[in-house]
């Protein structure tokens, strides 16, 4: 079975690397290719493995039109953090009853825009934010977002967000005495989430606070799970994934929750990163503090921003073979803080060589900067 597997990896990089040579010769570098078919992919595993949870794309992740179109037609919704995205959204085509507002602060003129549009689902997590949101945006519903555990996640969304328990009930009711509808709770667990207790405790968490708002005659019937669900980097990577935490999630929920509850959560990365090839070139080579240092066509500045921005760590693939060395990988900028690793093992390379990271589709092109130093980010293929 091992063979087999690694056989099938082999074939798949083959053809992907016979790709990247026919590509390169006619659009050069660098290129960020998007897979359509890959988008598709990760919307049937979630609908596969999360079946009773209903989808809003968060196109911070990605927020490239064509994937938005992609998702538009497989009928998810979208998590949008500002009136632009919101206006991006809803000027491709999507219905303003499938986008949630899920920025728990707000401006006041992104909440009118909202009310203009008829978005009307949208999070917080403080009562200043109930205040604005009544005054701009009157009769919304409302997902009060709780601080849980982000323990073993990549990036902690809990510092910045995230009211506390304690606090649930009566921010709830403070929503409801000035007009709004208080319709559930919101969590989010940190982005890669490899610790399925992180939901688990949350999802107990948000079972105590349904329970005792319906005591004070409160019926919550939303439950926001966030995202976080993890996708592998690496093509070795061995923790676990979404089929194995789906499964503990969801007889948790069935456990805790009547069966009118509707479940909603908010992937990102998991949509959009196994979507994303970016294609790079060796600009220059020189050998210093005793190994191969290669600089890129791309750097921390453009498709490697995730590297900062996301705290996240790629797979370095060449076309070329042999012996590997320690090796750095600095990008183009005149800023040495632009070091893309310090230590990774490649073959050895030439200037006009190509190096190229898969799944890495979210939070990279997303967070470039552009045109820093005079470099552009990579050309988008989408495909």
């Amino acid at each position: 079975m091992a063979k087999k597997t690694l056989a099938k990896k082999n074939k798949l990089n083959g053809g992907l690397e016979g790709n990247i040579r026919r590509l390169i010769k006619k659009h050069k570098t660098p290129l960020m290719l998007m897979n359509r078919a890959a988008l598709i992919e990760q919307h049937a595993k979630f609908k596969r493995y999360l079946s009773n949870v209903f989808p809003y794309y968060a196109i911070k992740a990605n927020p490239h039109p064509e994937i938005i179109k992609t998702f538009i037609k497989l009928g998810t919704g979208f998590d949008v953090a500002s009136g632009a995205e919101m206006k991006m959204v809803l000027d491709l085509g999507a219905l303003p009853e499938k986008v949630i507002f899920a920025n728990t602060i707000k401006s006041s003129e992104d909440l009118a825009f909202a009310h203009k549009n008829k978005v009307n689902l949208m999070t917080f997590d403080n009562e200043s934010e109930l205040y604005k949101i009544a005054k701009h945006c009157p009769g919304a519903r409302v997902l009060l977002r709780i601080k849980v555990d982000n323990v073993g996640s990549t990036v902690e969304l809990s510092l910045k967000f995230g009211a506390e328990p304690d606090q649930a009930i009566f921010l709830l009711r403070k929503a409801k005495s000035l007009g709004l509808k208080p319709a559930g709770v919101a969590f989010h667990v940190g982005s890669q989430c490899v610790n399925v207790e992180n939901y688990l405790k949350a999802l107990d968490i948000s079972g105590s606070i349904f329970n005792e708002a319906k005591q004070i005659g409160l019926n919550l019937d939303i439950l926001d799970i966030g995202g976080g669900f993890p996708i592998r980097h690496f093509d070795n990577d061995g923790h676990v994934s979404l089929k194995d935490i789906a499964q503990p999630i969801k007889k948790k929920m069935r456990r805790l929750f009547n069966k009118n509850t509707r479940f909603i959560a908010e992937p990102g990365r998991f949509f959009a990163g196994p979507a994303g090839t970016l294609i790079t070139q060796v600009i220059g080579r020189t050998f210093r503090n005793n190994r191969n240092y290669y600089y890129l066509n791309d750097g921390v500045y453009a498709d490697f921003s995730g590297i900062v921005f996301d705290h996240c760590r790629y797979e370095y693939k060449t076309l070329s073979r042999g012996q590997k060395f320690l090796s750095t990988l600095a990008g183009p900028t005149c800023d040495s803080f632009d070091t893309i690793s310090l230590n990774v093992d490649l073959p050895e390379l030439d200037v006009g060589n190509i190096v190229y990271v898969k799944n890495i589709g979210a939070y990279s092109c997303a967070s470039a900067v552009p045109n820093f130093n005079g470099f552009k980010p990579a050309k988008i293929l989408f495909r």
